[in-house]
């Protein structure tokens, strides 16, 4: 016997009906009642994803529009520039993976603002040097992985909970590269992130 005929042989004994076994007539009677109740937990769950994922489409926009403001600024090396382009492209990957989870909750994504109203919420004009920057760069990338830590356990689905703690993997990346460029110290204690 293969090995899928042993999983789906009591399968079929159960659909088939026999004494003492539930028909699905039975199934589809116990599941009747709770239907209405799953399916509108389901829709509640779905709207606050969407919510949670479009705060989350947010914050990389905001990601987006900080290095791309950092990167013309004038103010860093060309190395620097460099780090930062390829940062931007993580954060306009992760934007087009929440993008899609929101499209697929039936929801509609978050729309990004332009350059100059990120530049004014960030202070961008207060940036005087290359330091300033990358400081900006670490406050906003330990922001965003402690968020997306945060949000995992309000998530609905394995999936959504997978992709948001991959997001915060790369944030506390990006924040690691940013402090080591800072000269900041290995912090002393662990579990530094999601507190």
């Amino acid at each position: 016997m293969r090995s899928t005929d042993r999983v789906l042989a009591p399968r079929r004994q159960l659909l088939r009906g026999s004494a003492g076994v539930l028909t699905i007539a039975g199934v589809t009677a116990l599941l009747g009642s709770q239907g209405a109740a799953l399916a509108q937990k389901r829709n509640a769950n779905a709207g606050q994803d969407v919510g949670l994922l479009n705060a989350a489409i947010a914050l990389e926009h905001e990601g987006i529009a900080a290095y791309t403001i950092a990167a013309g600024s004038g103010l860093l090396q060309p190395a620097v520039v460099k780090i930062g382009v390829t940062f931007r492209g993580h954060h306009q990957r992760h934007r087009d993976e929440l993008i899609r989870a929101v499209t697929a909750l039936g929801g509609k994504p978050a729309a990004a603002h332009s350059d100059a109203e990120y530049a004014k919420a960030l202070n961008a004009a207060t940036l005087k040097n290359q330091t300033d920057v990358l400081r900006l760069a670490l406050r906003l990338e330990r922001g965003a992985a402690n968020a997306y830590l945060g949000l995992i356990p309000s998530l609905s689905t394995a999936h959504q909970h997978q992709l948001a703690a991959r997001m915060a993997g790369d944030e506390a990346f990006h924040a690691a590269i940013l402090g080591n460029a800072l000269g900041e110290p290995i912090p002393a204690d662990g579990l530094m992130f999601g507190a």
